[in-house]
C-alpha cells in the first residue's frame, strides 16, 4: 500500500469550506488504496493573531509561554479536519507534535527536529486511513512544547516523509516554484523541475515558497519533494537532485526578502572582545545573520549584518545586555531595507551575471548598500521602496 505525506499550508485551511474540500480530496486518495499522513498549519492568520494578542499583555513575553500558546493554532486545524473526515466516513487520528513523537532540540521558538518515533504510525495505520499531524511543533527532552520557527510545518512534513521513507507533497496557494513571486511579476515562469541546491538558496534568500530546512532535509534524505497548488489540476514543481537536472540556466530565480532587519553596531574601541561576545550571543540565541561587513579605522569598529525581522525582539534584548558591559556600544536596527537576490546554478559556468545585475540596478538609479555572493547567487541590500521595481527589472533582464 502506497504511503505519502501531504502538507497543507495556512491559506489552504483558512476556513471551513476549504477544510471540507480538502477532506473530500483526502477521501478520494484513500479510496485509491493510499495511507496518508497529513500535516497542517494553523488556519489562515491564526498564528499572527495569537502573537498580536500577546502584545495586549506584555512586550517581553517568555519564549516558553509563547511556544505553549502558538501550539494551539495547529491543534485547532487537526481537530477540525479530523472531525470533517470522520463525518464523511474516513477513519482518522489527529496528533499533536508531542503525540507524534517529534522530539526537538534548541530554542523554544526555533527548535530543530532531533528524532521522530515511527512505531506509532505503523500501529495507527492498522486501523486508520489518515493520520493528521500538527505541523510546526514538537517537544524537547524536558517535555516542554516547542515550535520549529517560521515555515516549520514544511519541515515537519519533510521530516515525517524521511522517517517513513515516502514521498512528500506540499500544497499551498501557488502552483509550484516560479522564477519570482508572480504577485510582483505576473509574467514569472513556473518551473517543472528545480534542483535542491537552487531551491535551498531561493528559500534562504527570502523566496518564501518553502522553508530552507525542509529542502535541506529532503536533499539529505533523498526524499522526492513536490510543490503544488491546493486542489488544483495545474502541474506543480518537482524538486530534484542536482544531477537530475538536464540543463542549468544562468539564472533560475529572483528572490525579494522584505522580512529583514539591517543591524549596524559601532564602538569607539577596536572591538575584539565585543565581536567575540556578539557572535557568542547570536549563537546562544540561535539567530541566523547574513550579509556581514566590518570596518575598522581610527574612529573604531563598525559591524553591519542582516537578520530576519522576526528576530528583532531577541536582538534588542541581546544588545541591551551587551551594553551593560560595553556602554559605548551604539546599535541601530532598520527595517526600511530589502534584500534582492539573483539565483542560478548556471552561474558557476557562465561569466558576466554579476555585472549585468549591478548595471541593471545602476541604470535604474537603484542604490545598493551591501553585497554578498555565493557560487550560485548574488544578493544586494536596497531600499525597500525599490524592491518590487528591482525584481521586475531583473526578471526582464534575465528573461524570467
Amino acid at each position: 500500500m502506497k504511503r505519502s505525506v501531504l502538507k497543507f499550508g495556512g491559506s489552504s485551511v483558512a476556513d471551513f469550506t476549504k477544510i471540507k474540500d480538502i477532506a473530500l480530496y483526502l477521501k478520494d486518495r484513500t479510496q485509491q488504496n493510499e495511507q496518508l499522513v497529513v500535516v497542517v498549519s494553523a488556519m489562515g492568520k491564526t498564528t499572527d493573531e495569537l502573537l498580536a494578542n500577546v502584545q495586549h499583555i506584555t512586550s517581553n513575553p517568555n519564549d516558553q509561554d509563547l511556544a505553549m500558546l502558538l501550539n494551539t493554532g495547529e491543534q485547532q486545524t487537526i481537530s477540525y479536519l479530523s472531525l470533517t473526515l470522520n463525518d464523511i466516513g474516513v477513519k482518522t487520528k489527529p496528533l499533536t507534535g508531542y503525540q507524534a513523537g517529534i522530539e526537538t532540540i534548541g530554542h523554544h521558538l526555533k527548535s530543530k527536529i532531533s528524532s521522530i518515533k515511527t512505531d506509532l504510525f505503523d500501529t495507527l495505520f492498522e486501523h486508520q486511513q489518515v493520520i493528521i499531524v500538527a505541523g510546526f511543533q514538537g517537544f524537547n527532552k524536558e517535555g516542554e512544547l516547542t515550535t520549529l520557527g517560521r515555515g516549520g510545518s514544511d519541515t515537519t512534513a519533510v521530516a515525517l516523509a524521511a522517517a517513513l521513507d515516502c514521498t512528500c507533497e506540499i500544497y499551498t496557494d501557488v502552483a509550484g516554484v516560479y522564477s519570482t513571486d508572480p504577485r510582483i511579476f505576473p509574467e514569472a515562469k513556473r518551473w517543472e523541475q528545480i534542483s535542491y541546491e537552487e531551491m535551498m538558496e531561493m528559500s534562504a534568500l527570502g523566496a518564501g515558497v518553502l522553508e530552507t530546512r525542509s529542502v535541506e532535509l529532503a536533499n539529505n534524505n533523498g526524499i522526492s519533494l513536490y510543490l503544488g497548488k491546493t486542489l488544483s489540476t495545474e502541474k506543480g514543481t518537482w524538486i530534484v537532485p542536482n544531477e537530475q537536472m538536464l540543463e542549468h540556466k544562468a539564472v533560475t530565480g529572483v528572490a525579494l526578502d522584505k522580512n529583514m532587519a539591517h543591524v549596524t553596531l559601532t564602538d569607539p574601541s577596536y572591538g575584539g572582545n565585543l565581536l567575540n561576545d556578539i557572535f557568542k550571543c547570536l549563537e546562544q540565541e540561535e539567530i541566523n545573520i547574513d550579509m556581514i561587513s566590518q570596518i575598522r579605522n581610527e574612529t573604531g569598529m563598525q559591524l553591519s549584518f542582516t537578520a530576519k525581522d522576526s528576530d528583532e525582539r531577541q536582538l534588542i534584548r541581546m544588545f541591551d545586555q551587551l551594553k551593560e558591559t560595553y556602554p559605548d556600544l551604539s546599535v541601530t536596527i532598520v527595517e526600511e531595507y530589502a534584500k534582492i537576490s539573483v539565483i542560478g546554478a548556471g552561474m558557476r559556468d557562465m561569466s558576466g551575471v554579476a555585472s549585468q545585475i549591478f548595471r541593471t540596478l545602476i541604470e535604474a538609479d537603484i542604490s545598493y548598500y551591501q553585497v554578498t555572493t555565493s557560487e550560485i547567487s548574488v544578493s544586494c541590500v536596497i531600499d525597500e521602496a525599490n524592491g518590487e521595481k528591482a525584481t521586475k527589472l531583473l526578471c526582464q533582464k534575465f528573461n524570467l
